[in-house]
């Protein structure tokens, strides 16, 4: 039975990029002949020094446990027991490729996947002050030395094709057997939501201009839910922010009747696959996203969706969808069906294993 050893930084169930682009797909390549172990770097009580501002002494301590780990999985002892390596984003938080390398020269194969323009600076502000450490610029080093790249978009896809032609499009994609809506007691207003995280908390500030005009037009029939950050307050909208828990995140989902997804159109955003919006659509939330990237390709603009560029047309479509019920249950039943037939499991999971085959019979 071939072994993969896959490369992250969280803990299975935290992040939103390992959840969606390689957690979900872990037990079916098991059931169809591939064994696994995963190995990431950042406990859930480190987590919660890492990602807060200073405590350079025990951030220090979390960098070095974590050179560690990566230190054990690259020796002989360990890493001959592996086929294939699976490395999502990069196997250690420097600029450094020195874990890369190592794995290059065990006799597994190595499958790279990215889902952000990482070649990009997007550091959290928490720990800017560290950002020397960073490269952005090994991305292409480590696409360079891959034998398969699992490129989230196009946008993608092109950029790593400029260092290895073995690029193939995996989208992000969401488990739409877990990922129904649940029926809850109706709101008391026409809930417009978000959902993100501390570190893309300012594209939801796109929002404000917008939701400040429709706050003035509808007044109390509509109401603003932040999910994903517990620290953010805007008491014009009246808004709290709510952490993020896995337990809790279909519930709180749910509970939005319009789902928008803001986003600056830069290198940075050109490179997100639309996360946010896949998971109001497969919950069949209307939803509004800004026509960047991979946006432009999984909505049809007043079909399954609407995307929005300026202020005004950000009131006009969502205005739309706060005064016809009708609508928005149109709108949210073609996104689930957008999502089901193209950005599911079901739809990708045979190509991910063809993949994984692919790359182990090298």
């Amino acid at each position: 039975m071939p072994k993969v050893l896959y490369i992250a930084s969280h803990r299975k169930d935290r992040s939103p990029s390992q959840r969606f682009r390689f957690e979900q797909y872990m037990d079916y390549l098991k059931a169809h002949g591939f064994d696994y172990h995963f190995s990431y770097l950042i406990s859930e009580k480190d987590d919660k020094i890492f990602y807060q501002p200073g405590n350079v002494f025990n951030k220090l301590r979390i960098f070095l446990k974590s050179a560690y780990k990566r230190w054990r999985d690259v020796i002989d002892e360990n890493i001959r027991h592996y086929d294939i390596v699976f490395i999502q984003r990069e196997a250690f938080m420097t600029g450094s490729t020195f874990f890369e390398r190592k794995f290059k020269k065990s006799h597994a194969k190595i499958i790279f996947d990215f889902d952000d323009a990482i070649w990009h600076f997007d550091i959290s502000e928490a720990n800017r002050k560290f950002h020397w450490l960073k490269n952005p610029g090994k991305t292409g080093t480590i696409i360079a030395m891959s034998d398969l790249i699992f490129a989230g978009n196009n946008y993608l896809a092109d950029f790593a094709r400029k260092f290895n032609e073995n690029v193939v499009l995996i989208p992000t994609t969401i488990d739409t057997e877990e990922y129904r809506k649940m029926q809850l007691p109706l709101n008391d207003s026409i809930v417009i939501g978000w959902s993100g995280s501390i570190t893309t908390i300012k594209h939801f500030e796109l929002a404000i201009p917008f939701l400040r005009i429709l706050k003035n037009k509808f007044g109390k029939k509509i109401s603003v839910k932040v999910i994903g950050d517990d620290t953010f307050v805007n008491n014009e909208l009246g808004i709290r922010g709510i952490g993020w828990n896995k337990k809790d995140e279909i519930k709180e989902l749910s509970s939005i009747d319009i789902g928008i997804m803001p986003l600056p159109d830069d290198e940075w955003s050109k490179g997100k696959c639309g996360l946010k919006g896949l998971q109001y659509m497969a919950l069949e939330i209307p939803t509004v996203m800004s026509p960047v990237g991979v946006n432009t390709e999984i909505i049809s603009d007043g079909v399954n969706g609407f995307l929005a560029s300026h202020v005004d047309e950000w009131v006009e479509k969502i205005s739309r969808l706060i005064e016809s019920e009708a609508l928005r249950r149109e709108m949210g039943r073609k996104a689930r069906q957008t999502v089901v037939e193209r950005y599911s499991v079901i739809s990708q999971q045979e190509n991910y294993l063809k993949y994984f085959r692919m790359v182990e019979e090298k």
